[in-house]
């Protein structure tokens, strides 16, 4: 056998056996891609994860030349990677987008008041912009203190409610026109399946859309819909970003983790039946709404933010909390405040 013939003989046997990068052919392969599992070089799987979520930010029209996007900045995974990766898309496609950082600190002691460490490091790094609101100054109350107040059982609901509109409201005194947060596939597959075990058919027919609130509201967009959480993961650890990796101390008590558990025994199984769930998500039909899960968008009468009944979700809640206070309601706000942080 000629030298040629056994060097092309060995390179594809090495290929057979996963050795080699399937995207090059050429460079050994360092990983393999969970959405797929085909074996990737480091630089080829760079590319292939940011080409498809430039395909996403196109294909979807997400930005428009001249937009302020405000990115919301946990100092985890997600957001990290997708602050790095708008920063380098936007310089290298010439998207023509302004990036700002956003971050909410919730008041978790030993969980956000060090992530937010990471997002001061990443604004650096990045050279963006950084704006902090937190839940302290704009409701009056830290998570600590209203887990305190109503223990752990529905905690994730208050949080959940007061996150949004936080990110909202630090978006619009940023003269936002459009957030872009890091929900990815796994997360998005995760709501797919709670909203049908709930029963939830408002909730169910939005939560796959990869943007929410073009209709009048402040347009929010999810760049990585399509990007699997592992490869998020690979990515962040093979560009050597830094981010903060703990768990919420309050999350192992959230319904979505029973979601989330049954999404990675389905990955396990078959990869794409991640991606299975949200097309299955997209596709659904509903013959007709019932009269009483029609939401009509409205300002609430409290903070005049935009709500779906008179009174916000946000403002409901604080009322509840305020409530309970007995005679230390006077400390308290009764409705949501302005206060932001610029760093």
């Amino acid at each position: 056998m000629s030298a040629s013939a056994a060097s092309s003989s060995s390179e594809g046997e090495a290929r057979r056996r996963g050795k080699v990068c399937v995207r090059c052919s050429t460079a050994r392969a360092q990983l393999r891609r969970p959405k797929n599992r085909q074996p990737y070089c480091k630089e080829c799987f760079f590319q292939a994860f940011e080409e498809e979520v430039h395909d996403t930010i196109i294909g979807n029209h997400l930005f428009t030349r001249g937009d302020r996007v405000a990115v919301g900045a946990s100092g985890g995974k997600d957001s990290t990677v997708l602050a790095y990766v708008l920063n380098k898309l936007n310089k290298e496609h010439e998207y023509g987008v302004e990036l700002l950082l956003l971050s909410v600190d919730e008041g978790i002691t030993g969980y956000r008041d060090d992530s937010l460490e990471t997002v001061e490091h990443n604004r650096d790094a990045y050279g963006l912009p950084l704006t902090i609101v937190s839940y302290k100054d704009l409701y009056g109350w830290t998570m600590d203190e209203i887990v305190a107040e109503i223990g752990r059982k529905n905690n994730c609901t208050f949080c959940g409610v007061f996150r949004r509109q936080a990110l909202d409201r630090g978006a619009h005194h940023l003269s936002a026109t459009k957030i872009a947060t890091g929900h990815n596939a796994d997360d998005i597959a995760e709501t797919v399946i709670m909203n049908v075990l709930r029963g939830d058919i408002a909730r169910l027919r939005r939560c796959t859309a990869i943007e929410t609130g073009s209709d009048g509201e402040l347009p929010r967009c999810k760049p990585f819909k399509y990007a699997y959480e592992k490869e998020i993961v690979l990515y962040a650890h093979f560009r050597q970003l830094e981010y903060f990796s703990t768990e919420c101390v309050y999350s192992p008590y959230a319904y979505r983790g029973f979601a989330r558990e049954f999404i990675k025994d389905l990955e396990a199984a078959d990869p794409h039946s991640i991606l299975d769930i949200i097309h299955a998500g997209e596709t659904m039909t509903y013959a007709r709404m019932p009269a009483d899960r029609v939401q009509v968008k409205q300002s609430c009468t409290q903070c005049g933010f935009i709500s779906s009944n008179a009174l916000c979700q946000a403002c409901q809640l604080l009322q509840s909390l305020n409530a309970g206070l007995k005679g230390q309601r006077a400390k308290r706000p009764d409705r949501v405040q302005v206060g932001y942080t610029e760093g």
